[in-house]
């Protein structure tokens, strides 16, 4: 049985997580729960899972529900902000970290639970992209489970199982191509908030699907593939397939191809992460490979000239060091910009290039530590936030 504590429940991957247990309750427990600010859910939640402790990003909120868990029997202790955070990923209690916090925000807790000893299943691409240098030989030293969640991960993770690392030849990660596959870059000046948040598979949360319109989600991919599976940037491709029905393959030095396919379904990668090294029970739709939405898959090159931060992420991830945390940070800055209406479509891409270009210089030669990641996280983002308001005067 794992015991699990789940890091930003209330989002897509943690209500899916919830979903696994829900289906299989003999299996998991859950002992911690967090979550930024959504309290009604979280309420549900706690009253439904009966977690021992959950924090909430928001204290005000935190002292709400408290009041409301006053009158129910759960036991649960409420915490709050990132100490309640960390408190909930190193919980004696548990053996298995779910990282389903979007952003930034989800390193510390994860860094924190490898130090105590926790298993990862980690759907937070931030975390290695801005971290991975740090995590990774943690990971190692505390013989501890990093179990990728990410679909495009996990497909890859199921292709190497069995195979010697050594016969890696390219890892290709696929992708849909989001709402704007086929636009150009003048078309892409005048999208809409609401054009950009229209993504044609996936259903997922506000950041996570810009980042696909701006196709930044397969930079941060091929820089997580990097530090996951011990391979140059350059010898990740990425691959438009916008069926959706191959999550990634991987290439061997004879040539063999080896593919993951499924429907459009985060189930299944939870699934195989939180029952590594076994299998779990069948709790989604069986792949039809006779569906007639199956009769047909096509593959296309990413146009790198179009969507121009696949680019920059090849380019940080050869760097390395804190470039890629200063491309995460001002990333994050300029998609919240973007959702609030501040910048255009395209000042996303215009802010991350500016913030690196005038960052690199600072950061090149700092000492690569979890502090300095932070720091240079928060330094980025003041930068990046400066950009952004010059441009909206």
């Amino acid at each position: 049985m794992r015991r699990l504590s789940i890091l930003g429940s209330t989002g897509s991957i943690g209500k899916q997580t919830l979903e696994v247990v829900r289906k299989a309750p003999d299996d998991f427990t859950v002992e911690s729960l967090t979550c930024g600010g959504d309290i009604d859910t979280l309420y549900g939640q706690i009253l439904e899972f009966r977690p021992k402790v959950c924090s909430m990003a928001d204290e005000q909120k935190a002292k709400e529900l408290s009041e409301r868990l006053r009158g129910s029997d759960t036991g649960t202790e409420v915490l709050a902000g990132k100490e309640g955070n960390i408190a909930c990923a190193t919980l004696d209690s548990c053996d298995t970290v779910v990282g389903a916090i979007v952003g930034f925000a989800g390193l510390e807790p994860v860094y924190h639970a490898v130090l105590a000893g926790k298993d990862i299943a980690l759907a937070n691409k931030e975390t290695l992209v801005a971290g991975g240098d740090v995590i990774m030989p943690l990971i190692r030293e505390k013989g501890v489970m990093m179990l990728p969640i990410d679909s495009e991960h996990s497909a890859i993770w199921q292709c190497l199982k069995g195979e010697d690392r050594a016969d890696l030849d390219r890892i290709l990660i696929t992708a849909s191509g989001g709402p704007f596959r086929g636009r150009s870059r003048e078309e892409l000046g005048n999208v809409t908030v609401e054009d950009a948040l229209h993504h044609p598979t996936w259903n997922m949360g506000g950041k996570i699907t810009i980042d696909s319109a701006t196709m930044m989600n397969k930079g941060l991919e091929i820089i997580e593939a990097h530090h996951l599976y011990g391979i140059e940037c350059d010898r990740i491709d990425v691959v438009v397939h916008p069926q959706s029905v191959i999550h990634s393959m991987i290439r061997l030095k004879d040539g063999s191809v080896l593919a993951q396919m499924g429907k459009p379904s985060m189930i299944l990668p939870i699934e195989v992460a939180l029952y590594y090294p076994q299998r779990g029970p069948s709790i989604v739709t069986e792949f039809d490979p006779f569906d007639a939405a199956m009769s047909s898959l096509t593959f296309e090159p990413c146009d790198t000239d179009v969507f121009r931060l696949v680019g920059l992420a090849y380019e940080a991830g050869r760097k390395g060091g804190l470039i890629p945390t200063v491309m995460n940070a001002a990333n994050e800055s300029a998609v919240r910009a973007y959702l609030a209406g501040k910048i255009g479509f395209l000042g996303i891409e215009e802010t991350v290039f500016e913030t690196v270009s005038k960052m690199e210089p600072s950061v090149s030669s700092c000492e690569l530590t979890i502090g300095s990641i932070c720091q240079t996280d928060r330094d980025a983002r003041i930068y990046a936030e400066e950009i952004i308001d010059g441009k909206i005067r």
